[in-house]
């Protein structure tokens, strides 16, 4: 499976851990992430019309140092599944989306016609830009997923995507778990259990395949058996 994803630091949290989960399910998968920190739909969509080589090409969850433009990439290969990502800081507001999205959403299936299209839903967190949630009038997180959730939902019925990875989702429902060791700069994922629970996410989503047997550990930090068996779990419940 050949999977693309268009967006910034987010997807690079999302995209660190997927081939080695996907290689422990016996899944054929590579990853490519076009990275540019903090990058909004606005800013893709006006590299591709300039086809800027801006993006820092990451390959299995590893810089390669190399950098391309969203028009290099997509003819690249053959891709299976392309993933796009709004930034945090605009994914509030629907209308950040337009008309970049559908724009960018036309020229990813004219160059990759029998590609799936998701969207990547983004994570509710304690800071989004630098205000925290009580300056962006959010009471909770909760409060922040549901914009998030309802705006991801209506661009993704917007262009017609084959789905949604709901990474925001995961997070919430570790949250209620009691798993709050989510975040490791207010936002970002955490190298362990952030980055894990949101590749299971995606990992389910494009394949379809359960996560509960998956034998993948984390590399980094210490993540407890019973950890481990919560995050598969919720993994396994996102629809």
């Amino acid at each position: 499976m050949q999977v693309l994803a268009i967006g910034n630091s987010f997807t690079q949290d999302a995209t660190a851990y997927l081939s080695k989960i996907a290689e422990c399910a016996g899944v054929p998968l590579t990853v490519v992430n076009l990275y540019i920190g903090g990058c909004t739909l606005e800013r893709h969509y006006r590299n591709m019309l300039a086809k800027k080589r801006e993006y820092s090409l990451e390959f299995n969850g590893q810089t390669t140092g190399f950098f391309t433009s969203i028009n290099e990439a997509l003819l690249s290969r053959d891709w299976d599944a392309v993933v796009i990502h709004q930034a945090s800081r605009a994914a509030l507001d629907f209308n950040n989306f337009t008309p970049y999205l559908s724009e960018l959403a036309d020229y990813v299936r004219t160059c990759c016609p029998c590609a799936k299209l998701y969207m990547h839903q983004t994570w509710a967190s304690d800071v989004v830009s630098g205000k925290t949630l009580t300056e962006l009038g959010f009471a909770t997180r909760k409060e922040l997923h549901e914009v998030f959730r309802s705006v991801c939902s209506k661009a993704a019925d917007e262009i017609k995507a084959d789905g949604i990875i709901k990474s925001g989702e995961i997070m919430q429902k570790l949250s209620k778990k009691g798993i709050d060791r989510l975040y490791r700069d207010g936002f970002h994922a955490t190298y362990d259990i952030g980055r894990y629970a949101i590749a299971l996410t995606w990992f389910k989503a494009l394949t379809g395949k359960s996560v509960l047997e998956n034998s993948f550990r984390c590399p980094v930090g210490e993540i407890t058996t019973k950890e481990y068996e919560i995050i598969k779990n919720c993994a396994e419940e996102i629809k």
